[in-house]
């Protein structure tokens, strides 16, 4: 059975960092795609950024370009997400979630089999 496990939300003020992983247990069907989503209380769940199995990544939107970074360590079957310079607006529940070499690696989330539990990050001014 898939499972994603996350790990490293939490609360810091405007301007602070945090460390999210998504460690990824079960998965034996090859190379895969990853995504970082976000949901804020009453909105949509959004994408942040998609990262393929050879590590390229896909920023969804220009508001956390330069300030989030997304990378992959395969042998520990992890994806680290750093979120830097965070901001009252970044307050969300961010969740990953795999998408298998058999779907397209997209903002589409119905192309995601697995999901994680979601960690909670929250941002204070």
């Amino acid at each position: 059975q898939v499972q994603l496990m996350e790990s490293g939300g939490g609360s810091v003020q405007a301007g602070g960092s945090l460390r999210l992983s998504c460690t990824v247990f079960g998965y034996s069907y090859g190379s895969y795609c990853m995504g970082w989503f976000r949901q804020a209380p009453g909105e949509e769940r959004e994408v942040v950024v998609l990262i393929n199995d050879d590590g390229t990544a896909n920023y969804a939107s220009d508001s956390v370009k330069g300030r989030f970074t997304v990378s992959k360590d395969n042998a520990k079957n992890t994806v680290v997400l750093e979120v830097n310079s965070l901001k009252p607006e970044d307050t969300a529940m961010y969740y990953c979630a795999l998408a298998g070499w058999w779907r397209s690696c997209s903002n589409d989330r119905s192309q995601y089999d697995y999901w994680g539990q979601g960690t909670q990050v929250t941002v204070s001014s």
